[in-house]
């Protein structure tokens, strides 16, 4: 999808389809690929976004996740997007829920899979290491409930970033970024739609944060896929697929 790529000033995104727009976030880790089964089927009725956030090019400082939400609302000013239908995993999710906080009159309705915000187990635990690729590939596979979705190709990406130290210092500030800034005391004015997909293996954010984000939110619909983890739009595409356009089609209507 790399080729897709539009380029506009400071942005870049992925940008296919027309109709209401849906918004994805990527996660720490996250590439365009992780989305693009869901750009592929929901391009045929919806305008999918996909920003590149400034993951690794934003002064240390001001490597959080307020400042990658700030980042967003300047990409969707820039589009002269209305409404907007967000769409995060992992820390997108977590993006997601802080741009909620600040404009809440630009949100038509939240997807969350795996999202941070709440609680995450970051890295399963550890900090990633240098040179250490055995470890690296190990860390990924804790992503999925099935090892065999932590290809070559996505542990090569993870290796590529955890050795290079100016990306490295700011995956780890962005990592504590999301465990201070916990969204608890925000969420029962989020009011919303919300659709909450999330993996019944999922070790990086468990299930009991995905039951706390549905008490909390005042319209949020759960709904399980199991044998899986972190990533569900990667590791069950056509399940989570199926959930959405559901849900999307109950909430708005079919002619949305």
């Amino acid at each position: 999808m790399e080729d897709q790529l539009i380029r506009e000033g400071e942005f870049e995104y992925v940008e296919k389809g027309d109709g209401p727009v849906i918004i994805l976030l990527h996660g720490l880790f996250g590439a365009l690929s992780n989305f693009e089964d869901v750009i592929d089927h929901f391009s045929e009725k919806y305008k999918v976004v996909i920003p590149i956030m400034p993951l690794y090019t934003l002064p240390i400082i001001n490597t959080n996740v307020k400042s990658l939400s700030k980042f967003i609302h300047k990409f969707i000013e820039h589009k002269g997007y209305d409404k907007v239908n967000l769409l995060g995993n992992s820390l997108g999710g977590h993006v997601a829920l802080v741009y909620m906080t600040r404009h809440p009159e630009r949100v038509r309705s939240m997807i969350l899979t795996g999202s941070s915000g709440l609680y995450e187990n970051a890295m399963g635990g550890s900090f990633p290491r240098k040179g250490d690729k055995e470890y690296i590939k190990k860390k990924v596979e804790v992503t999925f409930y099935d090892p065999k979705h932590a290809t070559d190709e996505l542990v090569d990406e993870c290796f590529e970033i955890v050795n290079d130290k100016n990306r490295l210092i700011r995956i780890l500030s962005l990592a504590k970024s999301a465990i201070r800034h916990n969204m608890a005391n925000d969420l029962h004015k989020m009011d919303v739609p919300a659709c909450l997909i999330w993996g019944k293996n999922d070790t990086i954010t468990p299930p009991e944060v995905a039951q706390e984000f549905q008490d909390k939110l005042p319209q949020a619909d759960l709904f399980w896929i199991d044998e899986c983890g972190h990533a569900p739009m990667m590791e069950h595409p056509r399940q989570f697929n199926e959930i959405l356009e559901k849900w999307l089609d109950k909430t708005f209507g079919d002619a949305d």
